[in-house]
């Protein structure tokens, strides 16, 4: 999916040109069609278009003849799952280009005009922005997860299945895509506040260096971004291991209440089998105690309630039951 927006004024608009200076050209899950015109119109190379759609590609920063690529991984909802995706941001001299696998939460929110302290014709400024509103997103997910946790533990007090296991499991695993994607994040950030505060530039080239250029009022900003995603990757870090501890714990919960179960079964089995043994031996075909008594069989039902009874109060107080 190809979108272009410009701000023109306090507004953002949508536009049709391609090359138009100070646009941002948004790509989501983009058709071969679309990857070629950007690359025609744009002038922009056609690898840097082409590496943040690998799902596997690592935050960087990248520059390539008067361009500069940033790779950052951003957090994706996918069905009942959390996932990471690349998310490439391309500067050039005169256009400001996203490119990801898939449409998502963070690029939807510039592009919906609800940001409005947003401007495409300051591109480093946009860069920064949507580098917060990413470590924003994370910590908005990583609470998501941990009220589903919470969910899923409320159920596994009662629980015997491996259901809630599973998807606690899940979870888990989405944490530790997040802590991972968010530490990768930092290098690309700490890479930027370096060549800032030391005054040299991310790549010697002149022309690049150009490219991604920042005032004091984006310094603050970046230290912000800095600080929101080190504050991610704590309570990522922090919900991993609670997490792990959780899965450890209410494996043994569920097996203890098999357990549980196994007991109460159990003495159920032999209170029950105090009447049926009585019950058999005065179903023998042979001379017995009280045979001929018209009270025989009360006698019996009394006898077999009586002892089923003195086995239950033996139980229960031996908390069997």
């Amino acid at each position: 999916m190809l979108n272009i927006f410009k701000t023109v004024g306090d507004r953002l608009v949508a536009i049709e040109n391609l090359g138009e200076k100070g646009s941002w050209i948004s790509l989501a899950a983009p058709s071969e069609i679309e990857l070629s015109g950007v690359c025609d119109h744009a002038k922009v190379s056609p690898d840097l278009l082409r590496y943040p759609l690998d799902e596997e590609e690592i935050s960087r920063i990248e520059f390539d003849e008067g361009q500069a690529l940033i790779i950052i991984k951003i957090p994706v909802i996918r069905g009942n799952t959390y996932d990471t995706i690349p998310l490439g941001m391309i500067m050039t001299e005169e256009l400001f280009i996203t490119v990801s696998l898939e449409k998502n939460e963070l690029l939807d929110e510039f592009a919906s005009g609800k940001l409005k302290t947003f401007n495409t014709n300051k591109k480093t400024r946009f860069l920064l922005q949507i580098l917060f509103r990413t470590a924003t997103l994370y910590l908005k997910y990583l609470r998501q997860i941990d009220k589903k946790t919470d969910e899923v533990e409320r159920r596994l007090h009662q629980s015997m299945r491996n259901e809630e296991l599973i998807k606690l499991l899940d979870l888990q695993k989405s944490l530790v895509y997040f802590t991972t994607s968010l530490k990768s994040n930092e290098i690309v950030m700490e890479k930027l506040l370096k060549s800032r505060l030391s005054k040299e530039p991310l790549d010697p080239d002149a022309s690049n260096s150009r490219l991604i250029k920042m005032y004091e009022e984006d310094e603050d900003l970046l230290e912000d971004v800095i600080t929101e995603n080190k504050q991610a990757i704590e309570m990522g870090e922090i919900y991993t291991s609670i997490l792990s501890g959780t899965m450890d714990a209410f494996a043994s919960v569920i097996s203890n209440n098999l357990n549980i179960v196994m007991k109460f079964l159990t003495s159920v089995t032999i209170v029950l089998s105090i009447p049926t043994i009585i019950a058999s031996l005065y179903g023998m075909n042979v001379p017995l105690p009280f045979q001929d008594s018209p009270h025989a069989f009360a006698g019996t039902l009394a006898v077999s309630a009586s002892l089923a009874a003195l086995i239950v109060m033996v139980f229960v107080k031996r908390r069997m039951f």
